[in-house]
């Protein structure tokens, strides 16, 4: 993918944080894919618009935008097109609380980038599915599957998903209440995202949030500061490599 192209150009910018460009060329780009019958470009520019739909809590319209790109996918009869925008509707169900239709999105994401042959979506799919399983009440399922997308990152040398599979460790501390370790957790997730100079996608940046209040309520925020900076001064691939909270 070309940074050049639209595609690589709205989803740098997406990571970085920079919603108004994100939204703009996304627009711009779902005009000039309609009046070009290029399906593929609209799927794109729709997904984007959806993902942005979602980081500012908008669920209702990034729903409506996920299953507009999707149509869109299913007219054109190209499969493939169809792999983000059912990404999209799984986090919507997940972060609306619909957990049961979450993972059964989820897993069917999972089978159709097992069938594209995409082992690097598939691993962060199994991310997702664990936080799914986990709010379910599936303790120990969620960890054997974030110890699973751990040792892909590893594996495979997937190393721009290190800050995401730090955000499971953290989250797992937390609810081990391990909190000294889920404050340095969080400290080292957050300079991991830092160095790639991203910030944590909706979902993984609400489990953030949640296992930072959790942890700060019960330890106190003088001793959470201390420990996250602790975290802050850690390097995050080889934190992740020894973490045994999600284990």
């Amino acid at each position: 993918m070309s940074s050049d192209s639209y595609s690589g150009r709205a989803r740098a910018a997406f990571r970085r944080g920079e919603t108004a460009a994100v939204a703009r060329m996304s627009r711009d780009e779902v005009a000039r894919a309609r009046a070009a019958g290029d399906a593929p470009a609209e799927v794109e520019a729709l997904y984007m618009l959806s993902r942005l739909a979602v980081r500012a809590d908008d669920l209702t319209e990034a729903d409506r935008l996920a299953s507009e790109a999707l149509a869109v996918a299913i007219r054109a009869g190209q499969r493939h097109l169809e792999e983000r925008p059912r990404h999209v509707l799984a986090a919507v169900a997940r972060m609306s609380g619909d957990l049961a239709r979450a993972r059964e999105l989820y897993l069917d994401s999972i089978a159709l980038n097992v069938a594209l042959a995409q082992p690097k979506t598939v691993n962060s799919e199994y991310h997702n599915l664990g936080f799914t399983e986990l709010r379910l009440g599936n303790i120990e399922r969620a960890r054997e599957i974030f110890a699973g997308v751990r040792e892909g990152v590893f594996a495979e040398g997937y190393d721009d998903f290190v800050p995401y599979a730090l955000v499971a460790s953290a989250v797992m501390a937390a609810v081990d209440g391990d909190w000294s370790r889920a404050a340095r957790l969080l400290g080292v997730a957050d300079k991991a995202f830092r160095a790639l100079g991203q910030v944590p996608d909706p979902d993984d940046a609400a489990e953030l949030r949640w296992a930072r209040e959790l942890t700060t309520s019960m330890i106190g925020q003088d001793a959470f500061d201390e420990q996250y900076g602790r975290g802050g001064a850690l390097n995050p691939r080889t934190t992740l490599a020894t973490d045994a909270s999600s284990r």
